[in-house]
């Protein structure tokens, strides 16, 4: 395997582990599907994730999260998923850390998630948060499983 792949299969892998930990315990990388691709990960029910987790994605630049926003967009559309989300390394932020890393996804996603309906906010315009909170807000959209605590008091 080369580098880039490592470092992607890495990221991936800290992403879903994090996911797991965190609610979403079905949460597995996706094989690849060429041309029709469904995202990184799976098992997280109407949800795509798309992972970057290299040099380039710690050091972004505004036109790459854009492209890299669109190819979630196209993801999403593939498998028919609610949300897209886009998680990106940050710069000194290694695997071990996954949470704190960024989660990006569209205007009219995060107002979704939010049940804001009608907003003056363009739909297009990407929202960023930390993955620790983008989870935050898709459990409490219904996202996700009850965690072992939530299960024990009810």
């Amino acid at each position: 395997m080369n580098r880039s792949k490592q470092i992607g299969t890495a990221g991936e892998s800290a992403v879903r582990d994090y996911l797991r930990a965190n609610g979403f315990f079905g949460c597995e990388r996706r094989a690849l599907n060429g041309n029709h691709d469904l995202g990184d990960l799976t098992g997280i029910g109407p949800l795509v994730v798309e992972v970057k987790a290299g040099g380039a994605a710690a050091n972004a630049s505004d036109g790459q999260v854009s492209k890299w926003l669109d190819e979630t967009e196209v993801e999403r559309q593939n498998a028919q998923a609610d949300y897209g989300l886009l998680v990106m390394k940050r710069a000194g932020i290694g695997p071990a850390r996954a949470g704190e890393w960024w989660a990006v996804l569209p205007a009219w996603q995060f107002l979704s998630l939010q049940g804001v309906r009608h907003s003056p906010v363009p739909a297009d315009v990407p929202i960023r948060l930390h993955l620790q909170d983008a989870v935050k807000i898709l459990r409490l959209a219904g996202y996700g499983d009850a965690l072992l605590e939530e299960r024990a008091a009810a």
